[in-house]
């Protein structure tokens, strides 16, 4: 009886195991996760038994302190470093990390390898930027809220291509590889903007040495050095440098990965002759009593693995490796620290409160999401297609352009780290993470209803 259930309980697990892993692989499986999130954070913020202990928390101080024996402060590193801080300014650089592989893989090899294939979603991402900004200015400018202009000029590729893999079918493949590129294009020129408009006051010296060891770095890298550990360090200096630099520590993530070989260490013909070789020995090894694999074939089943992995660019390996950690890890850690805002009135919540001095960035955020975004995108396609500039996706119709652009207007991640660079005062952060929550959610449903109609339009 007890071995049975032993046996129950380890194919139970098993099939746990499958289950997790299957869902993980899922498009939407991301877009799940960082909502249950969300909820999680907006109750921690809010509960009276956990409200104080969840602000607390996060502005606990994880700086490393030294004293002298007099018991002054002699160092501080890193400088006023909170768990809120380490989400943002540390967690977060692995997630820039990330998606600079995934643009630096789209230029060289994807969607915006060329000019054919970039133009029309790089003009629509461009679009998609300057009409929310726009709107977000028509309510907010000359007040204390102009400053978050950038906020609703975000997308979020986790739900938006996770909600179009949930539709199916229904929306054409072509329009599927648009939205995605454009989500890529888009997340570039959002890094363009957090660069450019929402950095500290530079310090040109050590910025000056982050450029010197980048481009060491660069050397190194036209001299075809791929092992991985050469990287590692240089990354580390580079990030601490932007921190103190001025620049956003993030964006040291995107700075390295634009520099991560994209060759594989060792060339196909290599690959093929060593591989024979290493099989040719592994069957010549004899079984010791039937046993395999035995210790001779584990030293050459490893080094066929290791050819393997040295035979993959380094840039593909740590965006396959990174990946899943970013999704189901980072993203939702970011989710937990950044969208837990405290409702102390029903004020926070109406998005179309006013004032002529601080102005809405309510209204702003959520129009220029839910309006400027699929408006900017669809007006720059029909413009760029119109001109003959670019050709529309094959088998897609404009009704269907139009509803996929909706799903643009779900900005959540980057539009949430931006709304914590673009303000000082707590009031317009958590102004704006409502806002940026409800245009969201928004751009989501009517994207997402806007598909069922027009799909069920063209079927019948």
């Amino acid at each position: 009886m007890r071995l049975f259930s032993m046996y129950r309980w380890v194919r139970n697990g098993r099939e746990l195991t499958l289950r997790s892993r299957g869902f993980m692989e899922a498009p939407w499986a991301g877009g799940v996760v960082l909502l249950a999130c969300v909820a999680v954070a907006m109750l921690l913020a809010n509960l009276p038994l956990t409200k104080e202990f969840y602000h607390n928390f996060l502005e606990t101080d994880l700086s490393l302190v030294v004293h002298s024996p007099s018991g002054a402060i002699d160092w501080v590193f890193p400088d006023g470093m909170t768990v809120e801080k380490f989400v943002n300014d540390c967690l977060m650089v692995i997630f820039f990390f990330t998606v600079g592989l995934e643009i630096k893989r789209e230029v060289v090899n994807g969607q915006l390898s060329s000019m054919r294939k970039a133009i029309l979603p790089v003009v629509a991402a461009a679009g998609g930027m300057v009409a929310p900004a726009l709107i977000f200015l028509l309510f907010n400018h000359g007040t204390l809220a102009a400053n978050g202009w950038g906020i609703p000029t975000a997308t979020d590729i986790a739900f938006a291509v996770g909600i179009l893999s949930m539709l199916g079918d229904r929306v054409p493949v072509s329009l599927k590889i648009f939205l995605t590129a454009l989500a890529i294009a888009d997340d570039l020129g959002a890094i363009l903007v957090i660069a450019l408009f929402y950095g500290g006051d530079l310090q040109l010296e050590l910025l000056t040495i982050a450029l010197l060891v980048m481009a060491g770095v660069y050397a190194m890298y036209r001299m075809g050095e791929k092992r991985m550990r050469f990287y590692v360090v240089p990354a580390i200096a580079v990030w601490g440098l932007f921190y103190y630099s001025g620049i956003h520590a993030t964006l040291s993530g995107v700075a390295m990965a634009l520099l991560i070989p994209m060759e594989p260490r060792y060339s196909k013909e290599y690959f093929v002759h060593k591989m024979r070789w290493l099989n040719d020995h592994l069957l010549a090894v004899e079984d010791s009593n039937g046993e395999f694999p035995n210790e001779e074939h584990r030293f050459y089943l490893r080094e066929m693995a290791l050819l393997g992995d040295r035979s993959v660019a380094m840039s593909y390996r740590l965006e396959h490796a990174l990946t899943p950690y970013v999704t189901f890890l980072i993203m939702p850690i970011f989710a937990l620290a950044n969208a837990g805002v405290e409702i102390t009135s029903l004020e926070y919540i109406n998005i179309f409160h006013f004032s002529p001095e601080i102005g809405s960035v309510g209204m702003g955020v959520f129009f220029g999401l839910l309006v400027g975004k699929p408006l900017g995108i669809f007006t720059a396609s029909w413009l760029a297609v119109k001109s003959k500039l670019a050709v529309m996706p094959e088998g897609a119709t404009w009704r269907m352009l139009l509803a996929v652009a909706c799903l643009g207007g779900i900005g959540f991640t980057m539009s949430l780290f931006v709304d914590s660079l673009a303000y000082t005062n707590a009031g317009l952060v958590d102004r704006g993470k409502i806002a940026i929550l409800m245009g969201s959610m928004a751009a989501a449903v009517a994207g997402s209803l806007l598909i069922l109609l027009f799909a069920k339009k063209q079927r019948q």
